[in-house]
């Protein structure tokens, strides 16, 4: 079996997500900036049955996420899905008026720099295999802009365009790439948009290999 690999690996989403694929008798590896949070993640998958490392990097810095899913592929084998979903820092979210162009640089770094890099890690064993799955998690302003929320807005349409060009250029070679918007908080309780639902959700998309662009839940009027 290939291995499934998680870019922002976190309790929620994350968590679930590593769990369904892992369940599905994937490999897993998680990234994230901390060694001791992935090192409390794969204990807690340990416990589940899933069979997960971790591989510290920062989104930011693209040489350590290159390095993270380099080492990820050798230890594990083959990166067959990807997910990239790490959570945006809150000041990436200041009002449209009050962003500078300076404000912009970390916000497409995290949603544009680290994507691309991420892709350019993966691919090639995915072309190995003749197979693959890339998928982004996005909120409802990478389709919806949102005055409040400018760096987001500006720096999620960015990857949604990186990753609709994917979608074309890839299908050809049997790589799948799609993307689930997510409009609001991701809640234990929500029908749709419960770490569970969601993490169902992708394992589906992975599955099915239909459209590009996916919804958790409508987006609010």
């Amino acid at each position: 079996m290939t291995t499934f690999a998680l870019v922002g690996a976190g309790r929620g989403l994350g968590l679930a997500t590593a769990r369904r694929f892992g369940a599905a008798g994937h490999t897993v590896a998680l990234v994230s900036r901390s060694a001791e949070h992935l090192a409390d993640l794969t204990a807690e998958l340990a416990r589940d049955g899933v069979s997960a490392r971790g591989f510290a990097a920062d989104v930011l810095d693209p040489a350590s996420l290159t390095t993270a899913l380099d080492a990820a592929a050798d230890a594990l084998g083959p990166v067959e899905i990807l997910q990239y979903s790490p959570v945006p820092r809150a000041d990436f979210m200041k009002p449209v008026l009050d962003t500078g162009a300076d404000d912009l640089d970390a916000p497409l770094a995290f949603s544009v720099k680290g994507p691309v890099t991420c892709v350019n890690a993966v691919l090639p064993g995915m072309r190995a295999l003749g197979r693959g799955t890339l998928l982004f998690v996005n909120g409802g302003s990478a389709v919806r802009p949102h005055p409040d929320r400018a760096g987001t807005s500006v720096a999620f349409a960015a990857e949604s365009a990186y990753a609709r060009m994917l979608h074309d250029a890839l299908a050809p070679e049997s790589i799948h790439v799609a993307q689930l918007i997510v409009p609001g908080a991701i809640r234990p309780d929500a029908e749709h948009s419960s770490p569970d639902a969601l993490a169902q959700r992708l394992y589906d998309i992975h599955h099915q290999r239909d459209a590009f662009r996916h919804y958790a839940e409508p987006l609010p009027d």
